[in-house]
């Protein structure tokens, strides 16, 4: 199987911690709602808030697409009103910065108090929009990388590290081979 851990889970929970520290001092005093956009940022946003203590409030929207364009659309909204809060929108990676410039303005016209971005993974060489990233984990390549809420086809999210997918067709091909890369014995259990 040509796959590589890229970020060992050890590298991940220190960078988040940090991240985690940064965004808890820089909100000191405030109650942010700390907004993810599921379902990637869902390990993110759990770890980065632990980190941050007892006062902040959750909640995540859904996105979807569609169209040739890749038109995106709201699926499921936030519950919360963010009118006069201070919102961080949690993001697990920024790619073209299209879907997080849409959000970016949507969000805007709900009148926040405040309105900042925090993201684990930063592909910055295929930015086509720019966008404000006021928290980041990592700068990425063109990897295809999967774990962490990353996924391939719904799967992989819970893997604890990210992995680099060297080689697409192979994995296609025979993506449970993934499993016993990373769990060993334990991933001939895991379904196909």
């Amino acid at each position: 199987m040509s796959v590589t851990e890229v970020v060992d889970p050890a590298t991940l929970a220190g960078r988040v911690a940090d991240l985690a520290a940064q965004i808890a001092a820089d909100y000191q005093g405030r109650q942010p709602v700390l907004l993810g956009v599921l379902k990637g940022a869902v390990p993110f946003l759990a770890d980065l808030s632990r980190g941050m203590g007892p006062r902040v409030d959750i909640d995540f929207l859904g996105l979807t697409r569609f169209g040739t364009e890749g038109r995106v659309g709201i699926a499921m909204d936030s519950a919360t009103s963010i009118a006069g809060r201070h919102v961080l929108l949690v993001e697990d990676i920024v790619d073209t910065g299209l879907t997080l410039s849409y959000l970016l303005g949507l969000l805007q016209t709900r009148e926040p108090a405040s309105l900042a971005t925090a993201t684990l993974l930063d592909k910055r060489t295929r930015r086509i929009v720019d966008v404000p990233l006021e928290y980041r984990g990592f700068e990425i390549g063109d990897e295809f990388l999967i774990g962490y809420g990353l996924d391939w086809d719904g799967r992989f999210r819970n893997l604890p590290g990210l992995w680099a997918i060297l080689d697409l067709a192979e994995f296609q091909d025979d993506p449970s081979g993934l499993a016993h890369v990373v769990f060993g014995e334990r991933g001939d259990r895991v379904a196909p």
